[in-house]
C-alpha cells in the first residue's frame, strides 16, 4: 500500500473506514482477552502536541505500546518549532527518524504542510477544523451498539463550526445517515464542507427540532482551546443548545447520547444526561485506543484491512 496520511476523515474510503472500524472492533476483543498483538516492534511514533490533551496523548501512546512500538511526546518546549523552525523543515527532519507522526494543533493548515514534506504517515490527532481519530471512535461506538449506522439519524448540538461537527459532516456523507446540526445563526460550518455533505446534512436554529427522532444525540463543550476571550458570549448563545433530560426526551426512544470530552457538566450538557442509562461516553473513550491502533496498523501497512486495500 502506498504511503496514506490521515488529517481528516474522508481521507478513507467507505470501504477503507468500515473495515477498519471491524478491524477495531477485533483488535478490542483481542485485547479483553488478554492477547498480545505486536507487529510494530521497532517502530516509532512520534506526538506533537501544539494543544494539550488526556484522551489523545494516552491513547496514542499506549495504542503505540499494545502493538509493540514506541511513541514520543513531544510538546513545542521540546521541539525547534518553538524556536522559528519552519513546518516543513521539522517534518523533513522528523520523518527521517521515526516511522508515522502524530499532530495535535490550531490551524489544519500546518498539518497539511507537514504532511506535504513528510516521508512516513502522518495523523491528525484534532485540528481546529477536524477531529477524525474521535470521529472513528464515535462511529465505532455507533457499529458495536447498532450494527449499522445506515438510515440512521444523528443529531448534533452546540455549535456548528466546530471540528466535531466538521468531521460528523463527513461521516455522514460517507456512511450514508442523515445528520441534523442544531445551532445557532452565526455558528453555521465552512460553506465548503456545507457544500460537499449539503445531500446528507441540514442545518437547523432550533435544538428541540434537531433531535426530534434522533437515534444517536452528540455535543461538544461550547467553548474549544483559543476561544476562551469568546467564552462569556458563547455561553450566553448557546445556552438554549444545552443536552438535558428534556431535550433528549424529543429524540427516539432508544436513542443514545454520545460526547467527544472532556465535558463541562451544567453547560453543553447535563450531568444527568452524561452518567445516565442512554449515554455511551466512557466506551466512546476507550474506543480511542482500539480504533486508533487499527489505523496505525492500516497506515503501516500492516494487518488484515492493509492486506485487503492494497498492502
Amino acid at each position: 500500500m502506498s504511503m496514506r496520511h490521515f488529517l481528516r476523515l474522508n481521507d478513507l474510503g467507505r470501504d477503507e473506514i468500515l473495515a477498519l472500524l471491524q478491524r477495531a472492533i477485533a483488535l478490542k476483543a483481542l485485547q479483553r482477552q488478554g492477547e498480545r498483538y505486536a507487529p510494530c516492534g521497532g517502530r516509532t511514533l512520534a506526538m506533537i502536541f501544539e494543544k494539550s490533551s488526556t484522551r489523545t496523548r494516552v491513547s496514542f501512546e499506549t495504542g503505540m505500546t499494545q502493538l509493540g512500538g514506541h511513541a514520543l511526546f513531544l510538546s513545542p518546549r521540546d521541539t525547534q518549532l518553538g524556536r522559528g523552525e519552519t513546518i516543513e523543515d521539522t517534518a523533513r527532519v522528523l520523518s527521517r527518524m521515526v516511522d508515522m507522526v502524530m499532530i495535535r494543533t490550531f490551524a489544519h493548515n500546518n498539518l497539511e504542510r507537514f504532511a506535504a514534506c513528510s516521508r512516513v504517515p502522518v495523523i491528525n490527532g484534532l485540528s481546529d477544523d477536524h477531529h477524525p481519530c474521535q470521529l472513528l471512535a464515535d462511529l465505532m461506538t455507533a457499529l458495536e451498539h447498532w450494527g449499522t449506522l445506515a438510515g440512521r439519524t444523528v443529531a448534533f448540538i452546540g455549535d456548528g463550526a466546530n471540528n466535531m461537527a466538521h468531521s460528523w459532516m463527513e461521516a455522514a456523507t460517507l456512511l450514508n445517515f442523515h445528520l441534523r446540526i442544531g445551532t445557532p445563526d452565526g455558528y453555521l460550518p465552512a460553506p465548503e464542507i456545507m457544500a460537499m455533505t449539503a445531500e446528507r446534512v441540514e442545518i437547523v436554529h432550533d435544538a428541540r427540532q434537531a433531535v426530534q427522532g434522533a437515534d444517536l444525540v452528540v455535543t461538544d463543550v461550547w467553548t474549544s482551546m483559543g476561544q476562551e476571550e469568546e467564552a462569556t458570549a458563547r455561553h450566553a448563545t448557546l445556552w438554549p443548545f444545552q443536552v438535558n433530560a428534556a431535550l433528549m426526551a424529543a429524540a427516539a426512544p432508544d436513542a443514545i447520547f454520545m460526547h467527544c470530552l472532556p465535558a463541562h457538566r451544567g453547560e453543553e450538557v447535563t450531568a444527568e444526561v452524561i452518567d445516565g442509562a442512554r449515554s455511551l461516553v466512557w466506551e466512546e473513550a476507550e474506543n480511542r485506543l482500539h480504533a486508533q491502533k487499527a489505523l496505525m496498523e492500516f497506515l503501516f501497512g500492516l494487518g488484515p484491512v492493509a492486506a485487503t486495500h492494497g498492502g
